[in-house]
C-alpha cells in the first residue's frame, strides 16, 4: 500500500478488468492507496482518482475534518456502500484526538457506510526538536493511539487498525521510548529521507503497549 500523491505514475498503472461481466478500473501499483492530509479537497484530481478506481481506499483525515466533510468523502467515495472498501485514517494529534473523533465516527456511522476507522499517530505529532531535526515523541504517539481506543470503546465501534512509519533498523528520529532518545542524540544516526520513523526498539515496545489495550 502507499499513498497516491504522484499522479502520473497511478495513471500509468491504471488498467480495465472485466469482473463478472462488469468492466472496472484498478490502480495495479498497489492493492490499497490512500489519499493524504493535504490533497484530499473534494473537487481535487486525488479525490477524483480515488473515485473511479476499484480498490479499497484510504483517505487522511486530520484536526480540520469536520464530521460533515467526513460524511460528504463517505458519499462520494463509498456510494455502494461496500464493506472493506473506504477506510478512514484519523491523525488528528494527541492532544485533539479525544476532542475531534467521536463527533467524526457518531455522523458517519449515523450514514450507515461500514467503513474501517485506522488510526495515524504519526503525523499529527510532529514537530521541530531544538536541534532542527523533524522529529516526534514516543510518549504522544501512544496516547494518541491510546486516545483512538478509548473513542472506540466509549462508542461501541470498532478500531480497525493504526498505520505506523517504522523500521527494523536502529536509527535515532523519534524522541523517547525506553532508550529514552534526547534532542541531542537525533544527530547520531538520524537516517531518513522524509518522516521520522520509530526504531526496532520502539516498534517493539508499541507494539506491547497496544496488546495492553486490546486486553481491555
Amino acid at each position: 500500500s502507499h499513498e497516491a500523491l504522484v499522479l502520473d505514475y497511478e495513471r500509468a498503472m491504471l488498467r480495465m478488468a472485466d469482473i463478472e461481466g462488469e468492466p472496472q478500473l484498478y490502480d495495479l501499483s498497489a492493492h490499497f492507496v490512500w489519499i493524504g492530509e493535504r490533497t484530499r479537497q473534494l473537487d481535487g484530481a486525488h479525490v477524483g482518482l480515488a473515485e473511479v478506481i476499484a480498490n479499497p481506499i484510504g483517505i487522511k483525515l486530520g484536526p480540520t475534518t469536520s464530521p460533515e466533510l467526513a460524511v460528504e468523502y463517505v458519499e462520494r467515495l463509498d456510494p455502494k456502500n461496500e464493506p472493506g472498501r473506504l477506510t478512514l485514517v484519523s491523525r488528528m494529534g494527541n492532544n485533539k484526538v479525544r476532542d475531534l473523533l467521536p463527533g467524526i465516527i457518531e455522523k458517519v456511522q449515523a450514514t450507515g457506510h461500514q467503513v474501517i476507522w485506522q488510526c495515524d499517530p504519526m503525523h499529527g505529532n510532529t514537530h521541530e526538536a531544538s536541534t532542527g531535526h523533524k522529529t516526534r515523541h514516543f510518549d504522544r504517539i501512544v496516547d494518541e493511539v491510546q486516545g483512538f481506543f478509548e473513542v472506540h470503546h466509549a462508542l461501541g465501534t470498532h478500531p480497525g487498525g493504526i498505520h505506523l512509519e517504522f523500521t527494523g533498523e536502529d536509527v535515532t528520529e523519534c524522541l523517547g521510548g525506553a532508550q529514552d532518545i534526547s534532542d541531542a542524540d537525533l544527530g547520531g544516526r538520524y537516517e531518513t529521507a522524509c518522516d521520522p520513523r520509530l526504531n526496532t526498539q520502539q516498534s517493539l515496545e508499541l507494539s506491547f503497549l497496544v496488546a495492553e489495550m486490546l486486553r481491555g
